[in-house]
């Protein structure tokens, strides 16, 4: 059962609340084909997912936000990617969909803090058919600093009027900690999402690490607040 002292439960998008690797593979490699460059492995860019378009971008093209070229490939890439949400592959991760119906049956409000831009998690989250339940959604548009500023986490939590202590936010990525970390909620690390090569949920001083999506409920239910 879970306390009534939970407030509300705040997700990362990509890697932790959907996964979103599937449009990436997709999006990325059309790139690199409409360039005449050869497509890169899905685990290559599975596992870079969380780091952003501009990673992405910096990776299959091996070259850094300051090379000419690179503002014309980000605004190809983001134009692909808006086109591929109409068409999504994108799915919740297996256990998610059961875990937000028994938050919303117990009246606990969740909602989605993310580095995605607004325009792309409103709509990826309305095709997932999530979009109505969310109570909450803080993108960059909405603060001044994204993550691993605890600002997002901050505004998520002023809007649902929740205190800090009793929210819990879960995220796949260092960054996702550190914001929890620094806004003083509790931290659950969600080791299957797209932690990055040679990343180690452990060594992230989260308060709990989610193995799998399922094990998420179960931590909630085992957290003793103050």
């Amino acid at each position: 059962m879970l306390s009534d002292k939970l407030e509300c439960v705040l997700f990362d998008l990509d890697g932790t609340l959907v996964d979103t690797a599937p449009d990436f593979i997709y999006i990325l490699n059309k790139l690199l084909v409409n360039h005449s460059r050869t497509a890169i492995h899905a685990e290559e860019i599975t596992s870079r997912v969380s780091n952003g378009a501009r990673a992405l971008i910096e990776y299959a093209f091996e070259i850094d936000h300051k090379h000419e070229d690179f503002p014309d490939l980000l605004s190809q890439l983001l134009e692909l990617y808006g086109d591929k949400i109409n068409a999504t592959e994108s799915t919740l991760y297996p256990g998610i969909e059961d875990l937000l119906d028994t938050l919303n049956a117990n009246k606990i409000p969740w909602g989605v803090v993310t580095n995605k831009a607004a325009l792309y998690a409103e709509r990826l989250l309305a095709e997932l058919n999530i979009l109505t339940n969310c109570a909450v959604l803080v993108c960059p548009d909405h603060v001044q600093n994204r993550k691993p500023s605890p600002e997002p986490i901050l505004l998520a939590c002023e809007k649902l009027e929740c205190c800090t202590t009793r929210t819990v936010y879960i995220g796949d990525h260092l960054r996702d900690i550190v914001a929890a970390q620094e806004s003083q909620t509790i931290s659950i690390a969600a080791a299957y999402g797209y932690l990055g090569p040679g990343a180690q949920a452990e060594d992230w001083n989260a308060d709990f690490i989610a193995r799998t999506p399922s094990m998420i409920y179960k931590i909630l239910e085992s957290i003793q607040f103050r």
